[in-house]
């Protein structure tokens, strides 16, 4: 049994053969987190990573489907967070994903400098702005605008907590490229993959994915684009096969 609270309900991550506790008014996941989740290069037998701006613990149950190491998940919203232990909970990953409620520029003198082999976020995507334009939900404006946490924030911070030739991941959107690449390079990380993910054939790119190597040597790849819907609107088969798996 599940205690759901308010308008939370219960749904599937279907390619995994999980369930997590979503909310339309405070939090449901994105392509976004998946399409991270399954970019990110993770040590199958062992290892320790961590997921920053963890919202609902998307990416943190994702991971564990592909890797036997520990997770960590940080998240600064108390409801999010609670969210996310309570799916832990259900889908029995308590001695595999360990949630952490705060806020992630604590976690290096919490948790240790470069103690983790792999760092993944999905932080907030836009600048913080005006009073008049903010999202009038809370909940949703911390997760959508750097509030209580910048881009700036969160790749220092995945700098301080990776280990020597760790993996940093990153999903944001392609006008934040160069601003990715410069904050990573000044913090040691150096990146090593990209690829852009585009609604459908003929469109921009509309998301980001990069991957860096702390202390990694420069020598960046760009893998081929990914495309989410096809002429019909319908799922590509790549996405169709990270949503719901091999057929």
């Amino acid at each position: 049994m599940v205690n759901l609270k308010e308008d939370e309900r219960l749904d599937y991550l279907l390619a995994e053969d999980l369930r997590i506790i979503q909310s339309p008014s405070v939090f449901a996941f994105s392509l976004d987190a998946v399409l991270l989740s399954k970019f990110v290069y993770v040590p199958i037998q062992k290892g320790n990573l961590i997921d920053l701006c963890s919202g609902n613990g998307v990416i943190p149950l994702f991971l564990s489907k592909r890797t036997k190491g520990t997770i960590t998940g940080v998240e600064i919203q108390e409801r999010l967070y609670d969210m996310a232990v309570r799916s832990i909970e259900y889908n029995k990953l308590e001695h595999r994903i360990h949630m952490i409620h705060g806020d992630i520029k604590d976690m290096p003198k919490q948790l240790g400098y470069g103690k983790f082999d792999v760092v993944t976020c999905n932080p907030p995507y836009f600048p913080t702005p005006s009073n008049e334009e903010i999202n009038l939900n809370e909940h949703l404006a911390i997760a959508r605008h750097e509030i209580l946490c910048t881009l700036e924030d969160a790749i220092r911070v995945s700098g301080q907590l990776v280990r020597q030739g760790g993996k940093v991941a990153f999903v944001h959107r392609p006008g934040r490229l160069l601003d990715i690449v410069t904050l990573m390079r000044s913090c040691q990380l150096e990146p090593k993959r990209i690829q852009f993910v585009y609604p459908k054939q003929g469109k921009e790119a509309n998301t980001l994915l990069v991957e860096a190597i702390k202390q990694g040597n420069p020598d960046l790849k760009i893998l081929p684009p990914l495309y989410v819907y096809n002429e019909y609107n319908e799922y590509t088969p790549e996405i169709r096969e990270i949503l719901y798996g091999k057929k």
